[in-house]
């Protein structure tokens, strides 16, 4: 084992192992435990919050496989349908080809092409994480199995009445001409402007002044609206308005919709092009219009003069033509916001088309019951507030796209456009009675990729078969995921899993945060501030970091803004953290909050974490060779001397298990990782470490040496088990050198059992020993701090009002005290002895104190200090100044005057430490 904790030696090694083995299979005997990965999309790589969602789900799986589970996290990834069709369409086009030039079956062979060379990049970063999943399960939602559960759902529900075909507005992206869901539009504020038309009406009476950012779409217009009780406009409600340039005749109506106060308050109304007109429009019963094609472009149902033109050009026309006529009244900037497809970045346009629906009423409503009764529990628990609100407001799911990668819908039409819906055709000309020669046409449309996510739970553990892993692992324990997909992901698996198993697909669902840079920003590429976590893990230098965030960009100020961004915070690029430093840091930011801001520096901390651990390591190593293996029996049956601080590593132990046990229990990982931490750091290596060293070092064959190595190996053994849910290379590289030290054979942590609290003792008395001790020893240390005496030079100590328990402590504790707090002479005096110049601490009603005189050159520490103080008092002064002054405090950011404010504070209790040091130092002069 190398003497220099090295991660990149020991992740690789350990995980291929592992994986070979057969580990991260189900092999418990306990009771099921099953975690389901998001299926991550094939096109795509591991991001920071893949990382750190998956961290989390991976510290489950090993808890609970280690507690005894039947565990299984099972895993798979999505077949992405618009995001690989964009991938492959750009490799045809680099071809000089298209798919529409090689035809559907070509092009679809091609993907799965595509999907075997390409497309298992996420799965090999998942293995860099460390991630436990039962490879031997994966599953691809275009695997076979899966879309045989894909069509069997589309059937059923269709011959329930729950499927089917209609014509309603739908998110139209008109450069990949397919119908989007929600989660693929992403809605910005935009620059544009407001402009303001008259409409004359049809009485010739007057004219009503309507305004609008869509000037183009009032060639569909089929009402104009105002608000019932606007008093401006209550006497034009039933007229009728004559549509200029498409000379159509529409009603006014009103209706509680119309905000009174945005632009004139008369708004005109498009059913075809806009999700609120649409909604008005079937209030009302208003003809419904679409003046687009597939592509954007005016069709056949506007004046000549329109057809054919881009959007944006009929809308210069447009307001050409009605200037012209003297109808356009003026225009303003305005600020709105702006839908785009997330792939394409255009502009989507609600489109009036035929598209397949779910009702989801009759689905949602079980759903929403699940929660209500609380056999689904959302953690934390406001988020079921965010899906009651939308489960309870649900409308019919839209579940077609216009592409050809993807589950082909599985209808069939006749000449006649008779829709007939089966498994296959050979089915729906059997039950139909369709003969050979009664052609039928496939569907062209695929089905939402949400569709089939919708059955991950079960299509996964082999529905629709009845298969052993259904009756075995569903439901599901927990599911882990952002909030953002709680609409289109979980509220219908919910509502599947009922429909088609009966019982809910998960008992809770862990809501994460989302992952933002260390300002608080959304991690994006133009902003520069992605953080590639494969990069952490194995360190990047800074030329390739500024290679890989700008790549692509073709502005040169963004570019150069991204560069010197990138140089500000990694001047020397990132360095190789491990993937053990990288999970505890995620681990740690696992709150219960909406944001995480994920700070590198935090690494580099946990990255020390590690290396301490590791270093800690190497000291119990050396002291336990000679335990052999016969001793490893309970700690009851050995008859071993344990001394207080044995027994006192052994009692915090117990409550640090106790501790992890609760915080896994309530998903508070960060209270997981601070308590590990905590005990790692400050009372393994800091305290108890150190108080070994006298017992080991002066009496090596003695029984308490023997009862401190044997505390050694069971403390670091149950610390690695402890820890290895979160870190598990390490964990798994320092159990099994442990295990070789003891001569004991195990083939890893992770099939080891998970401590429990009964594995180590309660002790009230060694706490409370040990803890006086360490306060004993802390107030020395900062008598030398304070005073500034050299760390190695042994102090005299005088002690007044030590109590009879005081001074039995001292007696059994005194190499400690010597050792550690580096003590020449301990002496009593009286409770109430005063000693001139001496540096005092308070232990309860005890007072140590070390005589300054011989120890320090008295005349140069007055000069130093007198000048520290002086120092401190300038900069106070300046810092009150400052805060006195009315117009820095009304003027100045909040968190700048409470750093100012802070400062002052911290100089002032400098300042007052100061003068005391001075005070005592002058006494002995």
């Amino acid at each position: 084992m190398n003497k220099e904790y090295r991660p990149a030696e020991i992740e690789a090694r350990h995980y291929a192992r592992w994986e070979q083995a057969g580990y991260f299979k189900p092999a418990g005997r306990g009771e099921a435990y099953c975690i389901l990965i998001p299926p991550p999309n094939v096109t795509g790589t591991l991001h920071m919050g893949h990382a750190f969602q998956h961290t989390i789900m991976d510290s489950l799986t090993r808890y609970h496989r280690m507690r005894g589970r039947d565990t299984l996290w099972q895993t798979g990834t999505d077949h992405a349908g618009i995001a690989t069709q964009m991938v492959v369409e750009r490799l045809l086009d680099r071809e000089g080809t298209s798919r529409q030039a090689i035809g559907r079956a070509k092009f679809v062979e091609r993907v799965w092409q595509w999907k075997e060379q390409s497309g298992n990049t996420i799965t090999m970063q998942m293995r860099r994480l460390g991630e436990s999943v039962d490879w031997s399960r994966e599953r691809f939602t275009m695997d076979a199995a899966l879309s045989r559960a894909v069509v069997e759902t589309f059937v059923r529900l269709y011959d329930e009445g729950l499927i089917y075909r209609g014509k309603r507005l739908v998110n139209w992206d008109p450069v990949l001409h397919t119908a989007l869901s929600d989660l693929e539009v992403l809605s910005s504020e935009e620059k544009g402007k407001l402009w303001r038309f008259r409409y004359p009406l049809a009485d010739g009476s007057g004219a009503l002044v309507v305004a609008t950012t869509r000037p183009e779409t009032m060639l569909g217009d089929t009402a104009v609206a105002v608000h019932p009780d606007d008093e401006r406009y209550r006497s034009f409600v039933g007229k009728l308005i004559r549509l200029p340039l498409a000379e159509r005749s529409i009603p006014v109506i009103a209706d509680e919709h119309v905000d009174p106060e945005f632009g004139t308050g008369c708004v005109k109304i498009t059913p075809g092009h806009d999700f609120n007109d649409y909604e008005m429009g079937i209030r009302h019963g208003l003809p419904l219009i679409n003046v687009f094609d597939q592509h954007a472009r005016l069709n056949a149902e506007v004046p000549e003069r329109y057809r054919g033109l881009d959007r944006f050009v009929a809308r210069e026309r447009v307001l050409a033509d009605l200037q012209s006529q003297g109808l356009l009244e003026g225009s303003s900037d305005h600020v709105s916001m702006i839908p785009r497809g997330d792939r394409s970045d255009a502009i989507v346009e609600p489109l009036l088309t035929d598209q397949w629906y779910v009702r989801v009423a009759p689905l949602a409503a079980p759903a929403v019951a699940a929660v209500e009764d609380g056999r689904v529990r959302f953690v934390p628990e406001n988020w079921s507030k965010t899906y009651f609100e939308w489960m309870r407001n649900i409308q019919d799911w839209c579940i077609s796209r216009q592409l050809w990668w993807g589950h082909r819908i599985p209808a069939w039409y006749d000449n006649d456009g008779k829709i007939y819906v089966g498994r296959d055709e050979r089915e729906v000309r059997a039950k139909h009675g369709l003969g050979a020669g009664h052609v039928l046409r496939q569907d062209e449309d695929v089905l939402d990729t949400w569709f089939s996510s919708a059955l991950w739970p079960f299509s996964t553990l082999g529905w629709p078969d009845r298969a052993p892993e259904l009756a075995r692992y569903y439901p599901t324990a927990v599911l882990v995921t952002g909030f953002d997909i709680i609409f289109f992901w979980v509220a219908r698996m919910l509502m599947m899993g009922l429909k088609f198993m009966g019982d809910v697909p998960f008992r809770e669902v862990y809501i994460t945060g989302i992952v933002r840079d260390r300002e608080g920003q959304k991690m994006s590429k133009s902003k520069g501030n992605i953080i590639d976590p494969l990069d952490l893990i194995d360190g990047v230098d800074l030329a390739t970091l500024l290679a890989k965030r700008t790549d692509g960009m073709m502005q040169p100020h963004l570019k150069a803004r991204v560069e010197q961004l990138t140089r500000a915070e990694f001047p020397d690029g990132i360095p190789a953290f491990g993937t053990d430093a990288l999970r505890l840091t995620f681990a740690s930011l696992a709150t219960m909050g909406r944001e995480i801001r994920f700070d590198f520096g935090r690494t580099d901390g946990y990255h020390r974490f590690c290396n301490k651990l590791w270093n800690a390591s190497q000291y119990v190593f050396t002291q336990i060779s000679k335990v052999a293996a016969e001793s490893r029996a309970p700690a009851d049956e050995r008859g071993l001397q344990y001394t207080a601080a044995d027994r006192w590593i052994r009692a915090r132990l117990r409550r640090c298990i106790e501790e992890v046990h609760a915080g896994f229990a309530s998903y508070r990982f960060d209270l997981v990782t601070q308590t590990l931490y905590e005990f790692t750091w400050y009372e393994l290596c800091d305290w108890y470490l150190e108080l070994t060293k006298p017992v080991l070092g002066d009496a090596t064959a003695s029984p308490a040496a023997h009862a401190a190595r044997t505390t050694l190996a069971d403390v670091l053994g149950a610390l690695c088990k402890l820890l290895h849910p979160l870190i598990p290379f390490i964990t798994e590289e320092l159990w099994l050198e442990l295990c070789r030290k003891l001569g004991t054979s195990s083939p890893s942590v992770m099939l080891e059992r998970f401590p429990e609290i009964d594995d180590f003792a309660a002790d009230a008395e060694a706490l409370a020993e040990i803890e006086w001790l360490k306060a004993f020893i802390v107030g020395i240390r900062q008598i030398r701090a304070e005073m500034n005496l050299s760390p190695g030079k042994p102090l005299p100590v005088k002690l007044a009002g030590a109590s009879t328990a005081d001074r039995a402590r001292i007696a059994a504790n005194r190499a400690y005290i010597e050792r550690l707090a580096r003590v020449s002479e301990i002496e009593h005096v009286g409770a109430s002895a005063t000693v001139p110049g001496a540096a005092t601490a308070l232990l309860g009603e005890m007072r140590i104190m070390v005589p300054l005189a011989g120890l320090i050159d008295v005349g140069a520490e007055i000069a130093r200090l007198d000048k520290q103080l002086a120092r401190a008092r300038k900069e106070l002064e300046a810092c009150r100044r400052k805060l006195d002054n009315a117009n820095f405090v009304n003027n100045a950011p909040a968190d700048i005057i409470a750093k100012e404010r802070a400062r002052a504070a911290e100089l002032t209790q400098r300042s007052d430490q100061l003068s005391v040091q001075l005070s005592r130092i002058r006494e002995i002069a």
